[in-house]
């Protein structure tokens, strides 16, 4: 990433941002929140979208951010492909993933290290997350003792639901032996990546995994580690902002979160699902695209060379040469 244009460049990508797909083509279409997929008999194609969402909505799109998000979960797809199998075939694209079809389980698994987010949250409001009683007197963003499993409901649209370990099992919405193996491989994923983390400056927070099995095997899917299904705090700077009381220094897209409810606390964040979307600045669309560059490069020590392009056009290209068009 050269440091001293980067800013234009992301300026002269706001107006080239992928809002989405459609290419036909390549097989039934199922749009989530940000990755276009696409399913055709035992493959299904992911597209990474530049599309942001927060609060189980889509507000905008960031420059970038698909290629950043892709790259990124690629990278750890690689990392832990000895330690928990995975769905990846090929990344034909700096957007794209071509993954094997798996039989999604409708159970997200939540790891946590640290009380913050949703769970500080609902900790300030005597709730319990994932049924899961938290001692008295705790601090936001404190370090927790252990870690803890918060597992929730997989929801197609709006907010996902936590869920307790108790009642997944007597629902039997996962067979026992299945969800044991998930919360094991959760934990091992979350492991790796605290210490992969760790070295490279930065605390892995909390993060979620999805599964799903692929002729009786678990595989982890859709992403991992990423800016979007994570939180990444700088290390260096945690314990004397925590004894501070002030917030840590953040890569993930908490700062989106937190600008949102400080510039429209009337909608966020309790917006509706079919409220209207406020205006977003081009500033902190800007600042967004820097975080995900920086957290990128932070995170697998590579440069990220941002060029202003077509992506759609590259995409199609790409595949195209890949003989999935």
């Amino acid at each position: 990433m050269v440091k001293d244009n980067i800013e234009t460049i992301i300026k002269e990508q706001l107006g080239k941002t992928l809002n989405g797909t459609n290419f036909t083509s390549l097989g039934e279409l199922y749009t989530g929140k940000v990755r276009d997929n696409y399913i055709k008999k035992d493959i299904r194609i992911i597209i990474a979208t530049d599309r942001l969402s927060a609060f189980d909505r889509v507000i905008t799109t960031i420059p970038f951010k698909g290629e950043l998000l892709n790259r990124v979960s690629s990278f750890w797809f690689e990392k832990t492909k000895d330690l928990v199998k995975n769905h990846v075939i090929e990344i034909p694209d700096p957007n794209v993933a071509v993954v094997h079809q798996c039989e999604m389980i409708p159970i997200e698994m939540i790891v946590r290290a640290y009380i913050t987010g949703s769970a500080w949250r609902n900790y300030t409001k005597g709730v319990p997350t994932s049924g899961i009683e938290l001692p008295s007197g705790l601090r936001k963003n404190q370090k927790l003792d252990g870690v803890l499993l918060t597992p929730s409901t997989k929801a197609e649209t709006g907010h996902d639901i936590y869920i307790s370990r108790e009642q997944i099992l007597k629902e039997k919405m996962v067979d026992k032996e299945i969800y044991e193996q998930i919360e094991d491989a959760a934990l091992k994923l979350f492991e790796f990546g605290q210490r992969y983390c760790r070295k490279n400056g930065l605390i892995l927070v909390d993060t979620k995994y999805e599964f799903g099995m692929k002729n009786g095997e678990l595989m982890v899917i859709d992403e991992i580690h990423t800016q979007d299904s994570s939180r990444f705090w700088i290390l260096d700077s945690y314990e004397e902002r925590f004894e501070r009381n002030d917030e840590p220094e953040i890569l993930d897209k908490e700062i989106f979160r937190g600008w949102l409810m400080d510039t429209y606390p009337d909608i966020f964040p309790n917006i509706k699902p079919n409220q209207e979307i406020p205006p977003i600045s081009n500033g902190i669309k800007i600042e967004l695209a820097k975080r995900y560059m920086k957290s990128y490069e932070k995170i697998t020590g590579l440069e990220f060379e941002a060029t202003v392009a077509n992506v759609q056009q590259r995409i199609y290209n790409n595949l195209k040469k890949a003989n999935y068009i």
